[in-house]
């Protein structure tokens, strides 16, 4: 590998969840401090971050599918190219062997040395690194400078549930708690650079454990009551969680917390206790629809959104229409649903009684358009209501707005507003995937009430 020029621009391309988004974002401000512009839109890149998702089927060929598009595309002039996220974790020296055109792999725990690495591959030097000290990670990131009016912020990382189909174990290794002081901090700085939402964040955030200012030992209902202290935060949201953390706490923080918004998202992937068995996801239908039934008894207009897999190993006619009846059971105001696909490693790779692909098929459709009635269903309800939203675009009309209802519904609207202002708007059309709304005649800008 011959030495080149100092990269002067960057793209960071983040792939999957939104972990990811966040990490992609640091990356960006790494690379800034160090002297880097985000390329402009539509321009090429000097340098090109790749931060990929190890979830889906077939993600490392489509990662190595993009280098081969950038390496050709660039020609003499192609970009130093860098594999960060789950992928490059996964398959570190696999990349470095069959991409030569990668100058850089970093895993999603080692991504502050970014930076160092991309000094090594401007002198001629590959570089790798997929070591996983989370906490090291978080202590080497610099200052939140800027921030959109929604900003997510990482808590928790790592599982320790080891679900049978599930790489995120290997990839983001154990569950560890960020320290309740950083937290805060950072939090304060997100708000300082212009947030007025955050979204805590974890494979497992329900699993985050801390100690309060005074040593007190606290849960991830603890943390949300102490960021509800800070005056300049206007709302709180929390994904990803797992039904076996949720604690009494958490559920009387929706009807206690009013900065928390009436969102939840609470990952089931079947309705069939036999395949939730196999899974090892260790929770029942039964069990998950009691937690769904709490969390409504404290927040009676609280949002539920689910995750779904269908055609795991074994699974019968009879355990969809489970899915299907849990489906109908709780009424989903959002949902993601996926055909089940090997992940190399995991013991569901190695599980007989594989699912044709044509009935995983047919079962999605299924599924999907039951998830697609309810959610329509529940943006139709919401016609009539006033709410709050919080701009966070200009949509694609002159004078028409975007943002987020407390149900994290998309909303559209004209009017006078600014990004980052919190409106009161009266919602008047749904569609599956978005509602208009009007600005009420008596509300506009809430953004400076408290």
């Amino acid at each position: 590998m011959q030495a080149r020029d100092n990269p002067k621009t960057f793209r960071v391309k983040s792939f999957g969840c939104q972990m990811n988004v966040y990490d992609g974002e640091r990356m960006g401000e790494l690379l800034a401090e160090n002297g880097m512009a985000p390329a402009a839109e539509g321009e090429d890149a000097d340098l090109v971050v790749l931060n990929t998702c190890h979830i889906r089927e077939k993600a490392a060929e489509k990662v190595y599918s993009d280098i081969g598009r950038l390496a050709k595309a660039g020609g003499e002039r192609a970009p130093l190219i860098a594999v960060a996220g789950c992928v490059a974790q996964a398959e570190g020296e696999e990349i470095m062997t069959r991409a030569p055109a990668v100058s850089v792999v970093v895993g999603p725990q080692a991504y502050h040395r970014l930076p160092e690495m991309i000094k090594q591959a401007v002198r001629g030097e590959r570089a790798t690194d997929t070591d996983m000290p989370a906490n090291a990670k978080f202590a080497a990131l610099g200052v939140r400078r800027r921030s959109g009016p929604s900003a997510f912020l990482t808590v928790q990382e790592g599982c320790d549930k080891f679900c049978t189909y599930c790489v995120v174990p290997y990839t983001r290794g154990a569950e560890i708690s960020r320290p309740f002081k950083d937290l805060l901090a950072e939090s304060q700085r997100l708000l300082e650079a212009g947030a007025r939402e955050i979204t805590l964040l974890g494979q497992n955030v329900n699993a985050w454990r801390g100690e309060d200012a005074k040593g007190a030992a606290i849960g991830l209902d603890g943390l949300i009551r102490e960021l509800d202290k800070l005056p300049d935060l206007q709302r709180i949201r929390y994904t990803t969680s797992h039904p076996n953390d949720v604690t009494d706490g958490l559920i009387a923080a929706h009807g206690e917390v009013a900065k928390l918004m009436p969102y939840l998202h609470l990952p089931v992937q079947s309705g069939s206790d036999r395949v939730l068995t196999a899974m090892n996801r260790s929770h029942t239908a039964r069990g998950y629809l009691g937690l769904i039934d709490r969390f409504r008894a404290a927040r009676a207009d609280i949002a539920i959104s689910g995750d779904f897999i269908v055609g795991f190993p074994g699974e019968t006619e009879a355990d969809f229409a489970a899915t299907l009846q849990l489906v109908d059971r709780v009424g989903y105001a959002q949902a993601f649903s996926f055909k089940y696909s090997a992940r190399p490693g995991t013991p569901a790779a190695a599980m007989d009684a594989k699912v044709p692909r044509e009935v995983m098929d047919e079962r999605l459709q299924r599924l999907q358009a039951a998830l697609n009635r309810d959610q329509l269903a529940f943006n139709r309800r919401s016609v009539g209501q006033s709410c709050a939203v919080l701009v966070e675009r200009t949509g694609k009309k002159p004078g028409q707005w975007l943002g987020k209802s407390p149900w994290l519904q998309s909303v559209f609207f004209e009017g006078e507003a600014a990004i980052g202002d919190l409106v009161e708007v009266e919602l008047a059309a749904a569609g599956p995937n978005s509602l208009a709304a009007v600005l009420a005649r008596t509300g506009g800008r809430l953004s400076d009430r408290r």
